[in-house]
Order: structure tokens, then sequence, then C-alpha cells
């Protein structure tokens, strides 16, 4: 069973009801009819039941809950808390009012209220207003310090990795994280890797270095944050820094870095920046021919992720999936 699949299946296993509030967009609603078919997930669409209805046509949608913020009973309850929370950054009722007609903070404050799981968006946003709200309403987990986020890259007929799988940290969201900004990455990661993957996640700090072997700035921000993250994270396996064929190769890794646990059996890459993390990612996807998961979002109370503008239904689906999963183990 591929990783997909036997996420899906975990999602089937306890379900969890996931917000898409891009109702408009007949990807979305075309994921929700698979994904109730399916029996992922429970799913929310916000949006007008007869506009949703219309646009879906033929589509089984009659197992999805249909909601309109502006005939929700409860609106006022969410403008009111909304309203609590930011007042201190000068909103008004008026703007709050607003605020709560938009889908996607309605939708998130399901999720803060415990009315949703999670939420999936991005189809027709971007990033930035996909994931302001969640930032706003929901905040950082517990013990997490920054949002970040991930792809789970699954590499056909790879020896290396977990049977194929790894984790790739940051690829999508924090530019140029410093020394503690990259050890929060790395314990999300982690973390991430448990949850999707459910195997021990084995940490690499990558670099174009190898202990030492070279040193400037860019590698001592590595070093830095290899050893924040270790004190922070024991029960994790993490080390660094790391060229990328001593972090997975061992025979690489018997002549670099011999006396790692890391080194030669790594799964979690985590990147110096986006740069290295977003063209890491894009040319494992081409010249291996990976599947590529993401980006996933890590470090959220509770999980929201966004979607690629360009995704199919099937990458919704998929999405969802994961969503689920996340909000399983939050549990």
């Amino acid at each position: 069973m591929g990783f997909l699949q036997t996420v899906c299946e975990r999602a089937r296993q306890d379900i969890k009801t996931i917000v898409l509030p891009e109702s408009t967009d007949i990807r979305v609603v075309s994921a929700a009819a698979m994904i109730l078919e399916q029996g992922i997930a429970n799913v929310v669409l916000v949006g007008e039941a007869d506009k949703i209805k219309e646009l879906a046509g033929a589509l089984d949608i009659s197992k999805a809950t249909i909601v309109n913020p502006q005939t929700s009973e409860n609106y006022e309850d969410y403008v009111n808390t909304f309203l609590e929370m930011r007042k201190h950054k000068g909103m008004t009722l008026e703007k709050s009012k607003e605020t709560m007609l938009n889908p996607l903070y309605y939708g998130v404050m399901m999720v803060k209220k415990g009315h949703a799981d999670g939420m999936v968006a991005g189809a027709i946003n971007s990033t930035g207003n996909t994931l302001r709200p969640a930032l706003q309403i929901l905040k950082t987990a517990p013990g997490t310090k920054l949002v970040s986020s991930f792809f789970v890259m699954v590499v056909p007929e790879c020896e290396y990795g977990n049977k194929g799988i790894f984790v790739y940290s940051d690829c999508g969201l924090v530019e140029n994280p410093n020394a503690e900004e990259l050890s929060e990455i790395a314990i999300s990661s982690a973390k991430s890797f448990k949850t999707l993957v459910n195997a021990e996640p084995v940490v690499a700090m990558l670099s174009y270095s190898t202990y030492g072997s070279a040193s400037s700035i860019l590698t001592e921000k590595v070093v830095e944050a290899t050893k924040l993250a270790k004190e922070k994270a024991p029960q994790f396996l993490i080390d660094g820094e790391l060229q990328a064929d001593a972090a997975i190769i061992s025979k690489v890794a018997k002549s670099k870095a011999p006396e790692s646990k890391v080194a030669g059996l790594a799964n979690t890459l985590i990147f110096p920046d986006l740069n290295c993390g977003n063209i890491a990612y894009k040319l494992t996807e081409r010249l291996a021919k990976a599947e590529a998961y993401g980006p996933i979002t890590q470090g959220i109370a509770k999980p929201v992720n966004d979607l690629s503008r360009g995704c199919s239904a099937e990458d919704i689906v998929g999405v969802v999936a994961i969503t689920a999963v996340q909000a399983q183990m939050q549990d």
C-alpha cells in the first residue's frame, strides 16, 4: 500500500470533520464528493447552498454540511469571539462582522470552536490569505514557536530514507530561518514524520559541509541549529551539519561521519533556507519521478493546510486525508 493510500486508510479509522471554504471552485466541490464517497472525512462547505448545489450538478455532495456565514446560528458568537481576540489590535465590531463573512476566517473559527477538526484551502487563495486567519485565530501549537511547512517525498524504487519516503523541510514558508527558527523547523518536522509516516524520524540538518569540513556563516547557522534542536528535543535522533550524500547514503556516511547515528540513515531532511528546500523538492520530484505531497503546514494549534492554486481535485483529496490524520494525532 502506497503512502497516500495508507494515510487515507488511517483517516477512515477515526473520521474527522474538515472545512473546505472555497466552495465556488468546481475542483473543491468535486473533491468533497470524492472524500465523502471514499469515507475519508466529513466535509463542511462554506457558502450559499443553492449556488454550491448548482455548481456540483450531478456530483453527490448530499452528505456534506453546507454553512452560510450570513445565516449561520454561530455567526454572532464567532463575531464576538474574534472581536475579543483582536481588540488589542484595533478590531471593531463592524470590522469583525465583515471579517467573519470571509469563508476563510469563518472556516478557521469553526476549527477554533471545535465545530470542525481542520481546514484545507488555497485552491483560489494565496498562501498568505489562507494562513493569516489560522495565525490570528488558532496561533501556534503548545510548545511550538514557529509555523513552518514540509513536503512528504515518496521516491519510487529507492533504498534510502524510510523505504523511499522522506520529509523535506522547510520548502514552502520560512524564507531564511535563523538558528533558533531552524531548530524549531527540525523538531516540528520530526513530529510530522512520526505522525504521517508512522515511523521514527531520523533528522539530518543539511549543509554544504559535514562535521566542519567547511566553515562559514552559513555552516555555523546549521551547527548552532543542530545544537539547539538536540537540547530541546533529546527524544529525537538529530544530527548535523551533514551534506546530503552523507545524510542518506551509508557508504558516504562511513567515510564522512562515521560516529553519527543519523548519517546514512536520515529520512527527515532539514534545509538551511527556502531556496535550498524548494529547489531540492522540485528536482527530486522531476528527476527521481517522486510523488510530492505538500506544502503541509506544521506548528499551528490545529491543522490548516494550504493548497497550490494549480491543484487538482485529487490533490485536494490527498491534502484533506493528511489534514485528518494530523487532527487525529493532535487529539
